[in-house]
């Protein structure tokens, strides 16, 4: 009969997002895993099979966290105060390297290598492009955007200006900066 697990697996989940945030995946080790976990080998690969396993796990976890934060942010006020609000959520900064974005690190390490994790990214990708677009045919609808917009293809111009903001959060970016980047990038839109 297995052991039960002697550790919490959500703090451990948790944990690990840090590490692979830090370090990617690859060169994050198992040594760096296990101490940030503060748990044993034996409870790594009993509880997440391998490093990979927890990869994924933590990928879940990371894209479903995200997710969460950014569509509360993004349904807050007019259309364009959601998703500026939407666009500056959660970005990381290069001040912590443990908060930078485990989805954009994983698409830059591993491009479309790996089925598993390009399926994880890709379903995030389209709930943020979907909920980026309602809020942008809501816009439409009240006048503030330009009435021809295609809404699905400034959904994706979105996903992308907010990977580019965690890629530019982590390389260190001050806040006003990626303020001025969101503006800017409102005024595509704007009628």
């Amino acid at each position: 009969m297995a052991r039960p697990s002697e550790f919490d697996r959500d703090e451990a989940i948790a944990s690990a997002i840090k590490v692979f945030a830090r370090h990617g995946y690859e060169a994050a080790s198992t040594s760096d895993l296990l101490e940030g976990m503060g748990i044993a080998r034996q409870s790594l690969y009993g509880a997440f099979g391998d490093k990979r396993g927890l990869f994924l796990e933590a990928l879940r976890r990371y894209a479903a966290d995200s997710l969460a934060q950014m569509r509360d942010a993004l349904a807050g006020g007019t259309p364009a105060e959601g998703i500026t609000a939407a666009l500056l959520v959660g970005l990381g900064s290069s001040a912590d390297l443990e908060t930078g974005c485990l989805g954009v690190g994983s698409i830059v390490e591993f491009s479309r290598t790996d089925q598993d994790i390009n399926a994880q990214n890709d379903a995030a990708g389209q709930i943020v492009v979907a909920d980026f677009a309602g809020r942008v045919r809501e816009g439409m609808a009240a006048g503030e955007f330009d009435a021809g917009l295609d809404a699905a293809a400034a959904a994706r111009m979105l996903l992308t200006l907010r990977s580019g903001l965690k890629v530019s959060a982590r390389g260190g970016a001050i806040e006003a900066e990626l303020r001025d980047i969101a503006r800017l990038g409102l005024q595509a839109l704007a009628r």
